[in-house]
């Protein structure tokens, strides 16, 4: 039996890997094998262009960067500034005391909810499918907001259906609360 190695020497020869190492570094192996070097050299550079471009071309940055950047410099959470955006020329619509101007508006309102409802993911046929999905975590005014896709459809299918700035106030405050939670969320 022989006995224990007691130096990084002794195992190395125990096990070979001097003469391994010895071998692998040998020119006649380092010239035969160039071509194989080349070869991964040439497959890592290939595989690292298209990680790059891959991430480049993803929305990954754009989720994991940018949407915390735009959190921060605006001061709000992402997507809410363009949902405000968009709200405000809705709401600038209540402001001309024109009755077709507030059912414009609350159908602008409409589509934009059913538009912010799509591009959250929520599926549905109908309107009423989506506010469904969504449920009442995201829409607590869940009965309002289907009330006032009703009136939406009076608006629509009924050219003599009369509204009053008060009702139009009450039904786009609905709609906003409910656009902004789904856009925070």
């Amino acid at each position: 039996m022989l006995p224990p190695p007691t130096s990084w020497e002794q195992i190395y020869d125990l096990l070979g890997i001097k003469d391994f190492i010895y071998f692998i570094s040998s020119p006649s192996i380092q010239d035969q094998l160039l071509g194989i070097k080349l070869a991964f050299i040439a497959f890592t550079i290939f595989f690292f262009c298209a990680v790059i471009y891959f991430y480049l071309n993803s929305s990954y940055l754009h989720y994991k960067f940018l949407q915390d950047t735009a959190e921060f410099i605006s001061w709000q959470p992402y997507g809410l500034a363009e949902a405000n955006k968009r709200w405000k020329k809705i709401t600038k619509k209540l402001a001309t005391g024109n009755e077709n101007d507030y059912k414009l508006a609350i159908i602008e309102a409409d589509e934009y909810l059913h538009l912010t409802l799509e591009n959250a993911g929520y599926k549905g046929e109908t309107f009423e499918e989506l506010v469904k999905d969504a449920g009442t975590r995201l829409l607590p005014n869940y009965e309002d907001i289907l009330d006032a896709h009703v009136v939406r459809s009076s608006i629509v299918y009924n050219p003599g259906y009369s509204l009053d700035i008060e009702k139009a106030k009450k039904i786009l405050a609905n709609y906003e609360a409910a656009v902004k939670n789904i856009s925070i969320s």
